[in-house]
């Protein structure tokens, strides 16, 4: 794991016009998610001839591109979502920061972009929360789950029209305060099975987060929304049965017998931290984790007798999701009996590690200031 000095490579360049501190503090109380940013930003160069380099802390600020910049013509980009927490004693953490950083190599890998090290990845986190730590909100209370999202993310900023990986990249860290995702509670959410549209196909860049997988994703979940579900399954795209995942998060299916099911890793579904972190919680809680094939059937059918006691979903947004029902053209699918029991004692285990209310067993904290 890559310490504190990570950090130091990076060149501090402070903004001349910090946000006050009372207008920081209102926009604390209600930030929202994606709207307000804070102060400064990470950035890292890479060239073709001179590597990654130019490591910079600088204040946030409109990017200049070329128009011919590749990222806007042939979507060479990927990205990252981690939070920040803030601990009770004022101390500020993330949460396995070095998976984020294992896939966004794996992301560069299929979109022909160069791989950024753990250190630059952790340190570029590091050296920004150490200018804008007063943007991470501090949490009321345990139902409180605010924090200060971050988004790494990395474009082809080459100017150039030609069909090949661009020689020049940029990468960026930004970070927006977010206030807790289920606003009055946690409420079982619908879900809309696509049948029209695929998300991923064998081969492509489904495993990778990528912009273009989302803005894929887009059309669907507003056919979801016209049909009052808030968001949208994927089945795959070759037989057009077997489960993957949602828009933005992965799916848990809990079964009567303690077994916890989730659709089996494919080049199709993206690799999710929280999804990773709850395989293992399932083992401490003394369930038992499959990652297997599910098909659209067995979720029928297993709603149907029984078998399926609840179905969740997973992502660093908002961490658990219990599902309600899956919405089609023709029916309605619901767990016998609507329990939300196993996701909810998920959700409160993860939380709790990641705002230090309970120990941090498996090694899953950073701290970053």
């Amino acid at each position: 794991m890559p310490s504190a000095s990570s950090a130091n490579r990076f060149e501090i360049l402070p903004s001349n016009l910090p946000t006050a501190e009372n207008i920081r503090e209102s926009v604390l109380q209600n930030p929202g998610f994606g709207r307000y940013f804070t102060d400064h930003m990470a950035h890292v160069r890479w060239t073709v001839d001179a590597d990654w380099h130019g490591h910079q802390v600088r204040p946030y600020g409109p990017l200049t591109l070329d128009p011919a910049a590749a990222v806007l013509h042939y979507g060479q980009e990927i990205f990252e979502g981690i939070k920040a927490y803030r601990h009770e004693d004022g101390s500020v953490w993330t949460f396995r920061p070095e998976k984020n950083a294992e896939r966004l190599r794996r992301s560069a890998r299929r979109l022909a972009l160069p791989e950024l090290s753990d250190e630059d990845f952790i340190g570029s986190i590091q050296a920004l929360l150490a200018q804008d730590h007063a943007w991470v909100p501090t949490p009321k209370s345990d139902a409180d789950e605010c924090s200060l999202y971050l988004r790494p993310f990395m474009i082809a900023s080459e100017a150039f029209l030609g069909v090949r990986p661009s020689h020049e990249v940029d990468y960026y860290v930004i970070a927006s305060p977010a206030a807790s995702y289920f606003k009055g509670g946690i409420s079982p959410v619908s879900i809309w099975l696509s049948s029209t549209y695929k998300r991923a196909a064998a081969g492509g860049t489904g495993f990778a987060k990528c912009g273009g997988n989302y803005a894929a994703s887009l059309a669907a979940q507003k056919e979801a929304e016209g049909h009052g579900c808030g968001q949208v399954a994927f089945l795959d795209a070759a037989e057009n049965k077997w489960i993957e995942e949602l828009g933005g998060m992965n799916l848990f299916f809990v079964y009567k017998d303690g077994r916890l099911v989730t659709p089996r890793l494919t080049d199709t579904i993206l690799e999710g931290v929280t999804r990773n972190s709850v395989l293992t919680l399932a083992k401490d809680m003394g369930l038992t984790p499959e990652e297997r094939p599910i098909s659209i059937d067995e979720w029928r059918e297993g709603a149907a007798n029984g078998e399926i006691s609840e179905v969740f979903a997973c992502g660093t947004a908002a961490v658990i999701t219990p599902v309600g029902e899956l919405v089609t053209e023709n029916e309605r699918i619901r767990a016998q009996g609507e329990s939300t029991e196993v996701a909810m004692r998920i959700r409160k285990t993860l939380l709790d590690i990641q705002y230090g209310r309970s120990e941090d067993k498996h090694g899953w904290l950073t701290r970053l200031v």
